[in-house]
């Protein structure tokens, strides 16, 4: 798709738009259900004004309703620069963000997190996420990967904190992040342009364009909407030039053989070693349509579209590859990297009302396709990698000649694709009625496709040459894996997965709010029935000593099939009461409960050997985890509209837990998830505004967050017949060198992962007014994000360590304060703007991890400075 020809066809369309039409009528936009209202986005009102929300189904303002909730309109998107999530995340108290590159992540709200393992066989292995991402009414969710829209041309960002399983069901275990597009206007011609461009410190260029079109094609009737992007941003992480040189340390000290020896190989990665290697681009475009069939109903079709390449990877090393210190933002990489994910969507909407009723028909279709490729030589390192890379008694694979080592260099690749379908209906009652009910049946169907392989199997395959060479005594060979009887894999592949998973839900919810005493105390109750149908086929392949000195295309039953099923279902619900103290103040208790679907491991097999004897079996699938709120809150805004204060206290129970393990020394070489403890999360979140003069106005938020462990369920032997079997695990080993096995679910307080005890923002934003109609603003805002781990207690520490056998090694990751500012004049239809993103040059890790086998640091981006230029009708 040539984006940038079509960028400018839109843009020449802009301008003739604007020369032919007249756009006199200034009505808002048609049938758009919530929005700013003029005061609350007009630079020099006043007040505060009002933001309305859907996030209970129906209109409201964001001050009525009973949750935490979190909106953001267009204008505001516009003048903090928000683009992304990594943008939006700096003002959201209580929301963290494990994040292992451009859509590479997972969204966690107020601590309800087990932490993050990275993205390699994610698609296969990850549970579902517990907070929920809608584009419009289409669920984006997806296991590790949160879909990362670009935001232009949006009218609201709605963060909904706690349980929303009644309404939005079970991917919103925790919460909900909705993105809310602008709709078609069917009155008015107006469109816009923006451009930016800037420079980041230690990196390369960044520019970015945008175009909004909107065309009444039948004035009153049918409008079109279409909108348009392409944004690029520069690498600012450097791939040094780096030697792999085995050490006799590696794998335990296993090594130790080869390299006196002398059958070791240095490998170097001078071919990719570059500078900013890390660039990202992002393009895309959606295009709307809304026909007003009459004055009761109208239709809305709406198709989005999103490209983005990362290219080279978006962490850092402390340590290099060979031990060697690295700089802030460097890197050792090996092997070419990147990551492509690319979305459709479409989506309808069909509004009406059926006498008193209103209906609201909502359906949309995703689909979704990943090509990622990272870097895994480090495996090399571990007792795992010798055996795929080294041939000799130490290593599993004998050889007649000295014991040899082939080269480190690895990498793993994964081919996904998905479709997400999903259909909603929904009724409802006049809002002004006294007893008013909402009431809706949901259908979904979500499937995975994923193909994962790890390519770091460096012995020489068996071609027919090799495998002459290896029967006449020569160095052996290891056949291609297969993944099923004539799937042959390539050379190089040593382990990985063709699986395909999802699932298809069916739910009826409903909602009865009562007007106890109008205007002043409402009840309201709800519910929701679900019924889920999981599963999970496919294979999961490997190589064993059977593929030794056998020709390519040998089958030797060297994969796991796959084919697991499973049904649950039942009823989560909420209430809750709202009392207006005032027509400006209002308190309100709320109760809501929230799942999120259960999963599949790939394999079962005996684990935690005792003695030789197996005294675990891996389950085949993990079921839904719970969530209990209770929450008590204040809204109000005081002094005539100019000072709003909002707060919120709750108490979260989180039960059966999903929990991930992988600790290839005891509980054996693949990860897998089971239920395990269960966590209570208390805090404290506040809100605040206030316009201090005309043209001043600050606002901030903030929370205190206390979660941990409430019980400490063990490991149970669950093989008949086994010694200790139905007792908990408490050692392992081989015979004659038992050891004491530390109880993977952690003790009773233990912290869990991304659960900063503080976080807060503050910004300031000032408008005015001078010579012949010139409009000028500055802001300046601050974030401060606390300290947090990134896995649960129960996790061995990664400082220190530089001998890694696990993914799953915990770091502190550090606190951190970034400062954001920008300063701007506007004209008429003209504005331009100066911005600069953490001006502090703060360097952090958002997630650190031991997931390619050494220490990896994600940083935030450093500091960025800018100018915007942009023009509306």
């Amino acid at each position: 798709m040539k984006i940038n020809k079509i960028a400018f066809a839109v843009l020449t369309a802009l301008v003739a738009a604007r020369a032919t039409h007249a756009a006199d009528d200034n009505s808002p936009t048609a049938n758009t259900p919530a929005a700013a209202s003029p005061a609350a986005s007009a630079s020099n009102a006043s007040t505060l004004g009002t933001v309305t929300v859907t996030a209970q189904h129906t209109v409201q303002d964001v001050q009525d309703v009973p949750i935490t909730v979190q909106a953001f309109t267009g204008t505001t998107l516009q003048q903090l620069n928000i683009t992304s999530f990594d943008d939006l995340i700096k003002y959201l108290p209580n929301v963290t963000f494990a994040a292992n590159g451009p859509g590479q992540g997972n969204i966690y709200m107020r601590g309800l997190s087990t932490g993050f393992l990275g993205n390699q066989s994610s698609a296969t292995i990850a549970p579902f996420p517990n907070v929920a991402v809608y584009l419009d009414d289409q669920s984006m969710q997806f296991p590790a990967r949160n879909l990362d829209i670009y935001m232009v041309d949006m009218d609201r960002v709605e963060v909904l904190e706690g349980p929303q399983g009644t309404l939005f069901g079970g991917g919103a275990e925790a919460g909900a992040v909705r993105y809310i597009t602008n709709q078609p206007n069917l009155n008015r011609v107006s469109g816009s342009a923006e451009a930016s461009t800037g420079v980041t410190a230690g990196g390369g260029p960044n520019n970015s364009a945008n175009a909004v079109l909107n065309l009444p094609i039948i004035p009153g009737t049918f409008a079109v909407r279409g909108v348009i992007y392409n944004d690029h941003q520069g690498g600012y992480i450097d791939n040094v030039p780096s030697t792999f040189t085995r050490q006799p340390t590696d794998g335990g000290g296993a090594m130790a053989p080869y390299v006196a020896a002398g059958g070791t190989s240095v490998a170097n990665n001078y071919s990719v070693a570059q500078s900013n290697w890390n660039p990202v681009d992002t393009q895309g475009a959606r295009l709307s349509g809304l026909w007003k069939i009459n004055d009761d109903w109208d239709f809305l079709i709406a198709e989005s579209y999103q490209n983005m390449d990362a290219n080279g990877q978006s962490s850092t090393y402390p340590i290099g590859a060979d031990g060697q210190t690295l700089g802030t933002h460097q890197i050792t990489a090996f092997v070419p990297a990147w990551n492509n994910d690319h979305f459709t969507n479409t989506a309808w909407t069909l509004n009406g009302q059926i006498g008193d009723l209103s209906l609201v028909y909502a359906g949309g279709y995703t689909n979704r396709r990943i090509s990622e490729q990272q870097d895994y030589t480090n495996y090399a390192r571990s007792a795992g990698g010798m055996y795929y890379q080294c041939t000799g008694t130490p290593a599993g694979i004998s050889s007649a000649g000295k014991p040899t080592c082939y080269s480190p260099a690895g990498y793993w690749n994964d081919h996904v694709s998905s479709s997400h379908q999903s259909h909603e209906l929904r009724l409802s009652t006049p809002e002004d009625d006294r007893l008013r009910f909402i009431g809706g049946l949901y259908y979904e169907d979500f499937n995975i496709d994923d193909h994962m392989a790890f390519d770091y199997l460096t012995i020489p395959s068996c071609t027919p040459g090799n495998l002459a060479v290896a029967l006449t005594g020569g160095a052996p060979c290891v056949a291609n894996a297969q993944a099923s009887p004539g799937v042959n894999m390539p050379a190089g592949t040593a382990f990985g997965e063709n699986a395909q998973r999802g699932y298809k839900q069916e739910a009826a919810f409903g909602s009865m709010s009562y007007d106890i005493l109008p205007d002043v105390l409402t009840a309201t109750v709800g519910t929701r029935y679900y019924h889920y149908s999981e599963w999970q086929t496919g294979t999961e392949f490997y190589t064993t000593s059977a593929q030794v000195n056998v020709p390519n295309g040998t089958y030797v039953g060297d994969d796991t099939a796959m084919d697991y099923h499973k049904t649950y279902h039942g009823f989560k619900s909420r209430a809750n009461l709202l009392w207006h103290i005032t027509p400006d103040m209002m308190v309100y208790y709320t109760f809501s409960q929230g799942f999120r679907p259960g999963g599949f491991n790939r394999t079962s097999s005996g684990v935690a050997k005792l003695d030789g004897e197996p005294q675990y079996q891996k389950p085949i699938s993990y079921a839904p985890d719970t969530l209990t709120n209770n929450e008590l809150g204040f809204k109000g805004t005081f002094l005539d509209d100019r000072v709003l204060f909002n707060a919120s206290l709750y108490d979260m129970r989180w039960d059966n837990v999903q929990m991930q393990f992988f600790n290839p020394l005891v509980l054996g070489n693949t990860t897998f998830a089971v239920n395990g403890p269960n966590y209570k999360v208390q805090g404290l979140e506040l809100q605040w505004q206030a316009r201090i003069t005309d043209g001043l106005s600050v606002i901030g938020a903030g929370s205190l967050n206390h979660a941990k462990q409430t019980n400490s369920p063990c490991l149970i032997n669950n093989i008949p017949g086994s010694a200790g079997y139905n007792s908990c695990i408490v050692e392992t080993g081989a015979i004659g060198d038992v050891t004491s096995f530390a109880n993977p679910f952690g003790n009773v307080g233990s912290t869990p992962a991304f659960s900063p005890r503080s976080q807060y923002n503050l910004r300031l934003r000032y408008d005015w007014t001078f010579g012949a109609n010139y409009k000028a603003f500055w802001q300046v805002g601050a974030n401060r994000t606390g300290s947090m781990y990134n896995q649960p207690a129960t996790y061995p520490s990664g400082a220190g360590v530089t001998d890694i056998t696990t993914v799953e090694l915990r770091y502190l990751q550090a606190s951190y304060t970034t400062v954001d500012a920008s300063i701007g004049v506007a004209r008429d239809n003209w504005d331009v703007s100066l911005y600069g993103t953490n001006l502090n040059n703060s360097h952090a890790s958002v997630f650190t991890s031991s997931a390619e086998f050494i220490e990896s640091q994600v940083p935030i981006r450093p500091r960025v400075l800018g100018v915007k230029v942009g023009y509306k009708f």
